[in-house]
């Protein structure tokens, strides 16, 4: 057994998406051989994120100031809007060379979980369709992406603008045979003309 502070981080390391017990330990043993200095430097950058990012007041992406750097960049196309779960969403976006706006829904409808349309940001969406001719809809393809693409795109039917949903299928230098079932019928559902 571990002392009781270092069980402590190990369990709080555990916390973390990803790392299970081995690599917690490893975290802990790592910070235990740090010099004082660094870890009071790693408690402050931890404690400085925590109290300094907030939400753009916009779109609901992660910030310091009160408006996120995409909603401020005067050289985006602000009549596209690409819908995405959470932040880290964007920045896999934007690998893509995608250069309109964003909206952070911050999470998913969800039954199961009882998470309603009212839960996740959608309302402020609505606000800011007046000059939009495009909504992307950027969910992850999973049962509660999907539930609220649908939702989405049913509220989104009444506006007068294109509502587009990504592709989804096979990835590149992938086997049909190691491919699942959902995946091979969105890939039948998106098929283009070549």
């Amino acid at each position: 057994m571990y002392p009781k502070s270092l069980q402590k981080l190990i369990d709080d390391f555990r916390m973390l998406p990803g790392v299970g017990e081995k690599t917690a330990e490893r975290y802990a043993l790592c910070m235990l051989d740090l010099d004082q200095e660094s870890v009071e430097q790693f408690a402050s950058h931890l404690l400085q994120m925590k109290q300094n990012i907030k939400q753009c007041r916009v779109c609901g992406n992660i910030t310091e100031q009160d408006v996120c750097d995409f909603c401020s960049d005067e050289n985006r196309d602000t009549s596209v809007i690409c819908v995405v779960q959470q932040p880290k969403d964007i920045f896999a976006i934007e690998k893509t060379g995608f250069n309109g706006m964003y909206h952070v829904l911050n999470g998913a409808i969800s039954t199961t979980k009882g998470i309603l349309p009212d839960d996740i940001n959608i309302q402020s969406l609505f606000s800011r369709l007046d000059s939009v001719k495009e909504v992307i809809i950027a969910t992850n393809p999973t049962l509660d992406g999907e539930t609220t693409a649908l939702y989405l795109s049913k509220v989104l039917k009444d506006y007068p603008i294109s509502v587009t949903r990504l592709a989804h299928g096979l990835p590149m230098g992938s086997n049909l045979d190691y491919a699942d079932e959902l995946t091979l019928i969105k890939a039948m559902e998106g098929r283009i003309k070549q």
